[in-house]
């Protein structure tokens, strides 16, 4: 079976709900503002990014946007604002547009992109 495109992902996440695609569409604009080259790619359901490495992701649910950081256990938390307690992946939960700025996702990606090219 075909995987699903970016833009048929986010149909469907559109579908289903408009302001879980407003967070995920404002989520790859920050990651595309951030990041030369990056790559998208559909895969687990969500938008994988690379940027040379694999490095995060972004899943909608029912009731939120997950940003997943691959080796998100690598990262200085100095923020406080990482969640799960795995070996290696941690994720900021997303609610609302609000939650982007007010978590600081844009501090977040560079320690994410380091944190996968240091486990490479």
């Amino acid at each position: 079976m075909p995987t699903k495109s970016v833009p048929t992902l986010l149909k469907d996440i559109r579908l289903v709900s408009e302001e879980r695609y407003a967070v995920v569409e404002a989520v790859r604009a920050l990651v595309n503002k951030s990041f030369k080259p990056i790559a998208e790619e559909v895969k687990y359901g969500g938008i994988l990014f690379a940027s040379g490495v694999p490095f995060c992701g972004v899943f909608a649910y029912k009731e939120h946007v997950s940003v997943e950081f691959s080796h998100g256990a690598r990262i200085d938390d100095a923020h406080g604002h990482l969640e799960g307690s795995g070996k290696g992946r941690r994720h900021l939960k997303l609610m609302s547009l609000d939650d982007i700025k007010n978590k600081k996702l844009a501090q977040y990606l560079p320690l994410a992109l380091a944190a996968a090219q240091s486990a490479g």
